[in-house]
C-alpha cells in the first residue's frame, strides 16, 4: 500500500480544485454546506448569544416556579410493565413535581396490568388506564388526553429514564415565548456500550437529535418532536385532535402545530435517556417503519403546507421543504450521484473511493467536534470517539439503503397501513380518511 501512496498523493494534485470539485460535488455541495458550514455558524451565533439566552431562560424559570402549573405526564405502550416502576422513580427525582401520571396499556398480553394496578394502589401512578383490545399508540396517547387534568402534557416512552432537571427543562420554553406550543426533550441513547449497533446510534442520535435539532431550532425550522418526550399545550392539543394514527407520529404532531400557528421549541438540556436496537436487523426494521413517514405525512397528508392558501408561513414551508430535501431528494441524488461517478469516473475508482472516505471520515470527526462542544456528558461521550469512523458507513451507506428501500415501499405500494405496528383495523381507517 505504502508503495502506492505517492502516486495517489500525486493524482490528486495534478488534477486540481475544479476536477476534484467535479467528483466529489454531492460532498461538497450538499453535506460539507449543510452539516458543516451551517452547524458552525449556527453554533457560533448560539455561543455569542449564550449570556442573553441565559437571563430569558432564569426569567422563564422564575415564572413557571411562581405559577407552578399542573402538568399531565402520560405514558401509553403495549407490554411496558418491566420499566414502569424504574420510570416513577426517575420521574419521584425530579426537580419539578407538581404533576399527574397516567399509564395507559394498549392491550398487553404480559403482567403489565396487574404491575400498573400494582402501581396505582400504592400511590406511585395516578391512573392507569387500560384498552382491552390494542388500538395503537396514537388510539393510547389519545385516551390518556381524555382524562388529563394538566395545563401542559408530557408525552413520555416508558423505558426511558430522565435527568433530574429534565420535567422542569421542557417546561421552562413555554414561558420563554407565549406563541410556544410544543417542546422537543434531547433522547440519548442509554446502552450504547452494550453492541456496536446500539454505539454507532448513540453517536448518530447525538449529531441529528442533539445538534440537528439545536440548529434547526435555531434557524426556526424545528420540525420533529420526538414521541419518546415531547411536551405540548393542552388546549392547542385537544383542538388538533390529538395524535393521528401512523409510523412518525410524533413528526405529524409536530407538523399540525406548527400548521395551528404555534412556534416549535427544541430545549437541549431537557436530557431523556432511551434504549436503541442492539442488533441491525432489528434496527432495519425500526428504520423502515420511520423512513415511511416522510412520504405518507410529509409528501402526501401535509403538502398543502407548499401551497399559498391563506395559512401559508414561509418557516413550516422552509420546515418541510428542508426535511424532504435533505431526506428524500438528497437520497435520490446520492444514487445519481453514484451513477455519474461509475460511468464518468471508472478508471479512476482506485484513486476516487479512498479519497472518498478521507473526506467523510474528516467530515465525521468535524462533526463530532461541534457535539463535543454541545454536550453536557462530554466525558462519557468521550468512549464514542474511537467509533467515528465508522459513520460513514453506517450513515452514509447502511441508513441510506434501507431509507430507499422505505421510500420505494410507501410511494408506490403504501407499505405503512399494512404494517403490524399498527392494529389492521386503525390501518385500514386511516388509510380510508387519507391520515
Amino acid at each position: 500500500m505504502k508503495e502506492h501512496l505517492p502516486e495517489y498523493i500525486n493524482y490528486w494534485f495534478v488534477v486540481g480544485i475544479g476536477k476534484f470539485i467535479r467528483v466529489f460535488w454531492y460532498f461538497v455541495i450538499f453535506e460539507f454546506t449543510r452539516y458543516v458550514i451551517i452547524d458552525y455558524i449556527i453554533a457560533l451565533i448560539h455561543y455569542i448569544k449564550r449570556n442573553k439566552r441565559s437571563l430569558k431562560w432564569d426569567c422563564a424559570k422564575n415564572k413557571l416556579f411562581i405559577e407552578n402549573p399542573f402538568v399531565s405526564i402520560i405514558i401509553p405502550g403495549k407490554n411496558e410493565g418491566k420499566h414502569l416502576y424504574k420510570l416513577t422513580k426517575s420521574l419521584a427525582e425530579q426537580t419539578y413535581q407538581n404533576f399527574e401520571l397516567i399509564i395507559v396499556d394498549d392491550g398487553s398480553d404480559d403482567d403489565t396490568a396487574i404491575i400498573g394496578k400494582n402501581l396505582e394502589k400504592l400511590g406511585l401512578i395516578d391512573l392507569f388506564l387500560r384498552n382491552k383490545q390494542r388500538g395503537g399508540k396514537a388510539s393510547g396517547a389519545n385516551f390518556a388526553l381524555r382524562f388529563s387534568r394538566g395545563k401542559y402534557i408530557i408525552h413520555l416512552d416508558a423505558d426511558c429514564s430522565f435527568d433530574r432537571r429534565a420535567i422542569e427543562n421542557i417546561l421552562i420554553p413555554f414561558y420563554l415565548d407565549e406563541k410556544i406550543g410544543a417542546v422537543g426533550g434531547n433522547v440519548k441513547v442509554r446502552n450504547y456500550k452494550n453492541s456496536l449497533c446500539a454505539t454507532l446510534q448513540a453517536i448518530e442520535y447525538l449529531k441529528t437529535v442533539s445538534v440537528g435539532r439545536i440548529v434547526t431550532s435555531e434557524l426556526g425550522i424545528y420540525k420533529i418532536i420526538s414521541g419518546a418526550f415531547g411536551a405540548f399545550k393542552t388546549e392547542p392539543l385537544k383542538n388538533i385532535g390529538g395524535w393521528d394514527i401512523g409510523p412518525g407520529l410524533d413528526g405529524d404532531i409536530t407538523v399540525k402545530f406548527r400548521k395551528s400557528g404555534y412556534k416549535i421549541f427544541f430545549s437541549p438540556t431537557s436530557i431523556c435517556l432511551t434504549n436503541a436496537p442492539e442488533k441491525f436487523k432489528k434496527l432495519t426494521n425500526q428504520r423502515l417503519r420511520w423512513d415511511k413517514s416522510i412520504i405518507r405525512f410529509r409528501v402526501r397528508k401535509h403538502n398543502n403546507i407548499f401551497l399559498p392558501l391563506a395559512n401559508f408561513k414561509w418557516n413550516n414551508f422552509f420546515a418541510i421543504g428542508e426535511n424532504i430535501l435533505y431526506n428524500l431528494i438528497l437520497n435520490i441524488t446520492w444514487w445519481i450521484y453514484i451513477i455519474d461517478i461509475l460511468f464518468n469516473f471508472s478508471s479512476s475508482l482506485k484513486f476516487i473511493i479512498p479519497m472518498n472516505l478521507t473526506l467523510y471520515v474528516t467530515f465525521s470527526y468535524i462533526q463530532m467536534l461541534s457535539i463535543y462542544i454541545f454536550s453536557e456528558r462530554r466525558k462519557e461521550e468521550l468512549t464514542l470517539w474511537k467509533f467515528v469512523w465508522i459513520m460513514p458507513f453506517y450513515t452514509g451507506a447502511y441508513l441510506r439503503i434501507v431509507r430507499s428501500i422505505a421510500y420505494y415501499k410507501e410511494y408506490f405500494h403504501k407499505a405503512s397501513y399494512k404494517d403490524l405496528w399498527n392494529p389492521v383495523k386503525s390501518s385500514k381507517m386511516a388509510k380510508q380518511y387519507g391520515l
